[in-house]
């Protein structure tokens, strides 16, 4: 040690020799401080203070603007900086502010690309190590937040909260521009995107901009061709779980969603909402040019190109064109000799429906 007051391993300096003291604890790993309550050890005596705060639930530091209470006065002066606007740490590549140093050094990792915390178990790399301490639940199976009222667990303090909102039928975030309210944070930042327009997660490979991150990260599995979830019976797989989920009900059979005015079934609740629209006459995607309304956009749009004149199908074989891709499938017959429509009375077939049920016509002796 140099006079006292250096570190001979690091090099750290210290005013103090009681300072240097401490610090050697973090290289001899010595806590010489316990909580006689949980256990807990610490290098530092008032750190072992801060933390008998938890067990004796006293706050002694409170907000004078909004009355929150705090263990440590060091929070409590983050918190303030919340009422003024406080964001003293600014990064230098992008100018995004924090209120905080430690979330400044988390952010810029998003810049660098560094993930210092790694799971042990599968390898997996994250920026937080709260996150990671998180994802080794999953291995571990730890769910330590408990519902008091329903039992069911979970591996996050912040999904006890949002599942407890489910319970009281509390929604705490209401959006200043509409008064929508929302149970959760991500749903409520989510919305508010929706009156900004902000989308702040782009893609480096094409520029398609989204709300979410989550959306961003089941994007780029188009251009790396990840489709990581396998359906167990016939070996299909989908970029996304929820695609996944939809595809399994063709095997089970299932059609949850069923019209309740003509019991027809559908897999999905966007199909039940388009078929609804039969029974109610309601055809809300309007042409702007001919004024000719649909029951689905997806049927606008394809009828927009009779103005338009767009033919994006192209047939690989002869290089024709087509308005809609089910004209282009029909189209592939002829160079494939594909015709799947069977007479069950003559054993006739086609390449289209609709000429199957002209045939039919013959039989019964109707004119065509």
């Amino acid at each position: 040690m140099d006079g006292g007051s250096t570190c001979d391993q690091c090099g750290k300096t210290f005013t103090q020799r009681d300072n240097l003291k401490t610090h050697l604890c973090v290289h001899s790993g010595e806590r010489p401080y316990k909580c006689d309550q949980c256990g807990k050890t610490f290098t530092v005596k008032d750190s072992l203070k801060t933390h008998l705060l938890i067990h004796s639930g006293e706050r002694p530091y409170a907000c004078d603007q909004c009355g929150k209470t705090y263990i440590r006065k060091s929070d409590l002066k983050v918190h303030q900086r919340t009422h003024a606007g406080e964001k003293p740490y600014g990064c230098d590549q992008c100018g995004k502010a924090f209120i905080r140093k430690d979330l400044l050094k988390i952010h810029q990792r998003t810049h660098t690309g560094e993930r210092p915390h790694a799971c042990d178990q599968c390898g997996k790399t994250f920026r937080h190590a709260s996150t990671l301490t998180t994802h080794l639940r999953i291995h571990s199976g730890d769910r330590p937040y408990g519902c008091q009222q329903c039992e069911k667990s979970f591996t996050r303090l912040i999904d006890l909260k949002t599942h407890e909102h489910s319970h009281s039928g509390e929604k705490p975030y209401d959006c200043y521009h509409c008064g929508k309210s929302f149970t959760r944070t991500t749903d409520f930042n989510r919305h508010l995107r929706s009156h900004s327009g902000e989308r702040p997660y782009e893609c480096d490979q094409c520029g398609k901009t989204f709300t979410l991150r989550n959306n961003l990260k089941k994007h780029l599995r188009i251009h790396s061709g990840e489709r990581p979830h396998e359906c167990d019976q016939c070996g299909k797989t989908f970029t996304q779980k929820s695609q996944l989920k939809k595809h399994q009900l063709i095997h089970s059979g299932e059609r949850p969603y069923g019209c309740d005015q003509c019991g027809k079934a559908f897999t999905e609740m966007s199909n039940l909402k388009s078929h609804l629209r039969i029974h109610s006459g309601q055809r809300p995607y309007h042409c702007e040019q001919c004024g000719r309304a649909f029951t689905q956009m997806n049927g606008l749009q394809a009828h927009l190109r009779i103005h338009s004149g767009q033919r994006p199908y192209h047939c690989e074989q002869c290089g024709k064109t087509f308005a809609h891709m089910n004209s282009l499938r029909v189209h592939i017959r002829i160079h494939s000799g594909e015709r799947p429509y069977y007479c069950d009375k003559c054993g006739k077939t086609f390449p289209q429906l609709n000429g199957l049920q002209a045939h039919l016509r013959s039989h019964r002796g109707e004119k065509s």
